[in-house]
C-alpha cells in the first residue's frame, strides 16, 4: 500500500473513532437520564404503596370504630 492510501485510511479510523466515542457520550447520557427516571419512579411507587397502605387502615380502622347510625 502508498502512504498517502494508509495515511487516508488512518485519517477515516479517526474520524470513525471520534464518532464512535460521542456517540458512546451521547449514549452515556441516555442511560444516565434513564436510571434516574427509574429511581424516581421507584421512590414514587413505594410511596404511593406506603399511602395506599395507610388508607387502607384506615378505612379498615374506621369501619370499625364508626358508631352505627341512630335508628328513627
Amino acid at each position: 500500500m502508498e502512504i498517502a492510501a494508509l495515511v487516508k485510511r488512518i485519517e477515516r479510523l479517526e474520524e470513525r473513532s471520534a464518532y464512535q466515542d460521542q456517540t458512546i457520550d451521547e449514549l452515556v447520557e441516555v442511560v444516565n437520564d434513564q436510571r434516574k427516571s427509574i429511581e424516581d419512579l421507584r421512590r414514587e411507587s413505594v410511596r404511593l404503596k406506603e399511602e395506599l397502605q395507610q388508607v387502607e387502615e384506615l378505612a379498615i380502622n374506621g369501619e370499625q370504630q364508626e358508631p352505627p347510625p341512630p335508628h328513627y
